[in-house]
């Protein structure tokens, strides 16, 4: 997938609004949490996306990290369904 083509205005509004959702509070504790479990296991999070919603299934021995192919497609359900849910960021 590549780069949209966009027009000048419309990059512009589009980076505005992209900002604006990853400064929305419970984004930025998703963040934030994602990046204190990948200092935790450096090896394991290498080119991977932590998984708030797969963190509860898993053991507490392995981390939910998969592919970045796997957890933004919400393994290949989209990401209506999941809209607003509020994942332990703990």
């Amino acid at each position: 997938m590549g780069v949209q083509k966009l027009s000048a205005t419309a990059a512009r509004d589009k980076a505005a609004r992209d900002k604006a959702k990853a400064m929305e509070p419970g984004r930025k504790a998703k963040k934030a949490h994602a990046q204190r479990e990948a200092r935790k296991s450096p090896a394991e999070a290498k080119g991977q996306d932590y998984d708030h919603k797969r963190q509860a299934f898993v053991s507490f021995k392995r981390q939910a990290f998969v592919s970045v192919k796997s957890n933004r497609g919400n393994e290949g359900e989209g990401t209506k369904k999941e809209s607003g849910a509020n994942y332990n960021t703990k």
